[in-house]
């Protein structure tokens, strides 16, 4: 009989990390401090193509929505125009930073394009999307987690006593 193994699979994960207050920071600078702090980029991460995409979504959300293709285009334009290796510029992987930030809610997508989500300020999506129900919810299952374990281990040590 084969022996069933599980796998501790995350329903949603979430990082996030406190900088320095954002002040005097260049626009590039600023959203690669955000994409940072909200674990979309780890510290010292040369792979920082999630930055160009945010940064494009952002620079161009007067456009209603960019097609993954357009924002390929405009990420390779915007690295060179900073000196900025070509690295993580492949459509799949466009895409795949495309699916991260809808991952997160900052992103939707309509139709055939993307773009950040419902036209919507950054502070409002971060207070409604992410603070009010991503982080929530997440935080009242860790919760629950800390009451079963509270039950479980206050049984052991009272039957330890006995």
């Amino acid at each position: 009989m084969a022996k069933l193994i599980s796998r501790d699979t995350p329903l949603a994960e979430v990082t996030i990390r406190k900088y320095e207050r954002p002040s005097g920071l260049e626009k590039r600078e600023l959203v690669r401090k955000l994409c940072l702090s909200m674990g979309l980029l780890q510290p010292g991460d040369s792979r920082d193509v999630v930055v160009d995409v945010f940064l494009v979504l952002l620079e161009n959300r007067a456009l209603g929505g960019l097609t993954s293709t357009e924002i390929e285009k405009k990420v390779i334009i915007s690295r060179e125009e900073r000196g900025l290796p070509l690295l993580g510029v492949a459509p799949s992987n466009i895409r795949r930073q495309v699916l991260r930030l809808r991952d997160l809610l900052l992103v939707e997508r309509i139709g055939n394009n993307y773009r950040i989500n419902e036209n919507a300020s950054l502070s409002e999506l971060f207070s409604e999307k992410i603070e009010k129900y991503f982080l929530e919810s997440v935080i009242s299952r860790v919760r629950e987690y800390f009451v079963e374990a509270d039950i479980a281990f206050r049984k052991e040590s009272e039957s330890e006593g006995e």
